[in-house]
């Protein structure tokens, strides 16, 4: 059936929160952690540990989350997906020991990985392709809202029922999201649209054994393990920093994250004018990456600044920064990736980032375990882009489609 335009913005409306409700389950922990270290006596190097196997999830969960969206379908794979990952979070309510948590932890990051591929093959679906690239792109900028709602709304539930409440509440809103989301598509039979052809007799090369594929892995997991370390240290990092805790967390975090939203809107306008102007598309992605790196360079200052209103600046301008790299990295696939493999590369790469993040997520809990504090761990989060580039650089150094 066709679906009338009113239909289509309803469904998408729900596919742009459900990504808000991804983010926001995965920040609780972050937001509140110096409420729940302090309940459960929990060290730095617990929480590290935590947040690792939490990225362990992911990665473990991202080998298996295209599958099953393929196997489900667009309709079924956002109701189980947004299920399966609200009972996950609602169990931490319950959870009392370090071995709870882990479980906990492990189980909500591996349901949360098929957020992404059932948002893309339910864009991919109910948008003509000329629309898709709108579609992502708002995707990609309200997903930041979960991000900036997070540290806004979570202190304030805990004042209300408690940490352990505001799991559960978190876990009860993604269920009633779940039946609301097979309501509104009751009758709904949309053909997925396959814009890609299969070569008889020809089998498909392995995605591993070429160059480009890992190209875009080390790139991905340089530039993302900045992000994870933001996104579960960050709240730590005021805390420690500025003794900020509960509401007080609440603003900084949300004008922080603002950053990410204005970075990935700058960049893809920033793209489109610059190509207009006649640019390659290659110089243009290499371009913007080195602009976005240079806006991460003041990140250390957030620990010589004396008002934490001047860290938040400089940790907006930070994220920024990542979120105009990643967007051009993704635009960056699709300029030398053949379109049958953009998916599989883009899912592998997305795998490697989670790596890269789980590592950095268990380091910093062993650096600031060790009183080294949060100048070596911002030392990386400098270099790491620029390492990136410098990769890309060599890896394709004319934005060939080479294997």
């Amino acid at each position: 059936m066709d679906l009338s335009p009113r239909r289509r913005n309803l469904l998408f409306g729900f596919a742009l929160t459900a990504g808000v409700l991804n983010l926001v389950d995965r920040q609780i922990i972050s937001v509140l952690k110096p409420t729940i270290s302090a309940d459960l006596g929990w060290s730095d190097n617990d929480y590290g540990t935590l947040a690792a196997w939490f990225q362990a999830g992911v990665a473990g969960g991202l080998l298996m989350a295209g599958w099953v969206v393929d196997r489900l379908g667009w309709k079924w794979a956002n109701a189980a997906g947004v299920a399966a990952w609200s009972l996950a979070a609602l169990t931490h309510g319950g959870a009392r020991s370090m071995a709870q948590f882990l479980a906990c932890r492990v189980s909500l990051g591996a349901t949360e990985a098929i957020g992404t591929p059932a948002g893309m093959k339910t864009m991919i679906t109910i948008f003509a392709p000329h629309q898709r690239s709108t579609a992502i792109g708002l995707s990609n900028a309200f997903t930041s809202l979960g991000a900036i709602l997070a540290p806004l709304v979570i202190p304030a539930a805990a004042v209300i029922w408690g940490w352990r409440g505001t799991f559960m509440a978190a876990g009860l809103v993604g269920l009633v999201w779940a039946a609301l989301w097979l309501a509104v598509t009751r009758g709904i039979t949309i053909p997925e649209r396959h814009d890609e052809t299969v070569v008889a007799g020809v089998p498909p090369r392995s995605i591993l054994r070429e160059k480009r594929t890992w190209t875009i892995a080390v790139a991905k997991i340089l530039s993302d393990a900045t992000w994870w370390l933001l996104l579960f240290w960050m709240p730590d990092y005021f805390n420690r920093q500025f003794g900020l805790s509960g509401l007080e967390l609440g603003p900084p975090l949300a004008v922080a994250y603002c950053g990410s939203a204005a970075g990935s809107m700058l960049a893809g306008m920033g793209g489109t004018a610059l190509q207009k102007r006649g640019w390659s598309a290659h110089r243009t992605r290499l371009t913007i990456m080195l602009v976005s790196s240079c806006c991460v360079l003041p990140l250390p200052l957030t620990l010589a600044v004396h008002s934490y209103w001047w860290a938040v600046a400089l940790l907006a301008l930070t994220l920024v920064g990542h979120q105009g790299f990643s967007t051009s990295l993704f635009a960056l696939i699709a300029d030398i990736v053949p379109s049958r493999q953009i998916g599989r590369v883009t899912s592998f790469g997305s795998l490697c980032g989670n790596l890269g993040g789980m590592v950095l997520t268990k380091v910093a809990g062993l650096v600031l375990t060790a009183g080294l504090g949060y100048a070596p761990l911002f030392g990386f989060g400098v270099s790491a882009y620029f390492l990136a580039l410098i990769w890309l650089r060599l890896m394709v150094p004319d934005g060939s489609r080479a294997a």
